[in-house]
C-alpha cells in the first residue's frame, strides 16, 4: 500500500540501475573485420566459394553448393523400365523399393545388379499395399526409386566460380522453359562449352527431376543448376558484376555471329519456344540477339537453342 502512495504522490522511489550495460554498450566493438569475414559481402562469397572448391574432390564440379539455392522436393520414379533406365543413366538415387514377392524377370535383376554397383542406394522390401500408397496408386509394377531433393547453387555462386577460376562468367539463363528434358539438354550443352552453370527461376519453370538428370548424360553432377525467387532482380545482379545480359528472341536486333559481347563474361537468356522471352525479362537484357535460319523453321527448342549461342561464345574464347 506504502509503494502505491508513493508512485500517486509523484515521488520517486529507488531506481533499477542499469548494472553497467549502458557503459558497456558504449565501449569499442574492435576494429571491423575484412570483406572475406563479413557474411553476405560478395568477397566472403567468393572465399567461401574457393574454400568449397579446395575441400572438393579432384576431376570435377560438385552437383551445387549445399544451403544457398533451396532444396527440392524428393522424387519417385516407379516403374520398372524407367528405374532400370534411371539406374542406367547415373540419376542419383537413395532408396530402391523391391515388392515383396515380385517376378523377378530381367529387368528387376538389372536394376537390382545396377543398385548393388553403383553402392550408396539402400534396398527395402515393401508389401505392394505400402509401395501404392507410396506411389498415389501409380502402376509401380514393383520397384520404386527415390530421388534425393537436388542442392540448388545460389544464382551468385556461378558468377563467384567463374571470376575464381580466372574466367569470365558463362551462364544459360531459362525463362519460362517448362519441360525437365530441356533442361538436361542445357546442362549438357554448358558442360560441353566449358559454361559455368545454369539459371533457373523457382516458380512456372523445370527443375532437376530425374527426367532433367537423364537428358543432362551424366553432365548434371559437374554443372550447378542456380535457383532465382525473381528471375530480372537475378539478371541485374549479373549486371552490377559487369556480366552482359544476351537475350534471344526472333526480332533480335543483332546477329549471334555479330555479337562481340558474347567473347567475355555473359549470361544468355533463352525463353520457351512458343512465347519466349517475357516482357520484364526482354527489357533487362543488354542485347537481344537473334539465330538465323535459312530453313523457315519458326523457332529452335531451348536446349538447341542455347547450344547454338554457347558454341559461338566459346569459339570467341578459344
Amino acid at each position: 500500500m506504502a509503494a502505491n502512495n508513493r508512485r500517486m504522490s509523484g515521488k520517486k522511489g529507488a531506481q533499477v540501475g542499469s548494472g553497467g550495460n549502458r557503459r558497456r554498450g558504449l565501449e569499442g566493438k574492435g576494429p571491423t573485420p575484412p570483406a572475406e569475414a563479413r557474411k553476405g559481402h560478395v568477397k566472403n562469397r567468393i572465399a567461401n566459394a574457393k574454400a568449397k572448391k579446395a575441400a572438393s574432390a579432384p576431376g570435377g564440379r560438385r552437383p551445387a553448393p549445399k544451403g544457398r539455392g533451396g532444396r527440392a522436393s524428393s522424387e519417385m520414379v516407379v516403374g520398372r523400365n524407367p528405374v532400370f533406365e534411371a539406374l542406367r543413366d547415373g540419376v542419383p538415387a537413395s532408396t530402391l523399393y523391391v515388392q515383396q514377392f515380385i517376378d523377378n524377370d530381367e529387368r528387376v535383376r538389372e536394376a537390382l545388379q545396377l543398385a548393388a554397383e553403383r553402392g550408396g542406394i539402400h534396398l527395402m522390401e515393401a508389401p505392394r499395399p505400402e509401395l501404392d500408397r507410396m506411389t498415389n496408386g501409380l502402376n509401380h509394377q514393383g520397384l520404386v526409386l527415390q530421388v534425393p531433393p537436388y542442392e540448388y547453387a545460389h544464382p551468385e555462386d556461378l558468377v563467384a566460380a567463374a571470376f575464381d577460376e580466372g574466367q569470365d562468367p558463362l551462364i544459360v539463363a531459362l525463362d519460362g522453359v517448362t519441360d525437365p528434358r530441356n533442361l538436361g539438354a542445357v546442362v549438357r550443352s554448358v558442360c560441353a562449352f566449358g559454361g559455368h552453370g545454369v539459371l533457373v527461376p523457382e516458380r512456372r519453370a523445370a527443375g532437376m527431376t530425374a527426367g532433367a538428370w537423364k537428358t543432362s548424360a551424366g553432365t548434371a553432377a559437374r554443372t550447378p543448376v542456380a535457383r532465382a525467387t525473381n528471375l530480372t532482380r537475378a539478371l541485374e545482379q549479373y549486371k552490377k558484376a559487369g556480366v552482359a545480359v544476351v537475350g534471344l528472341a526472333a526480332d533480335g536486333e543483332h546477329e549471334v555471329g555479330d555479337l562481340e559481347a558474347l567473347g567475355g563474361p555473359v549470361v544468355i537468356v533463352v525463353g520457351s519456344e512458343g512465347k519466349g522471352l517475357s516482357r520484364l525479362v526482354g527489357e533487362t537484357c543488354d542485347y537481344r540477339v537473334r539465330i538465323p535460319m535459312p530453313g523457315g523453321a519458326e523457332s529452335l527448342n531451348a536446349g538447341v537453342a542455347a547450344g547454338v549461342v554457347l558454341y559461338e561464345a566459346a569459339r570467341r574464347r578459344a
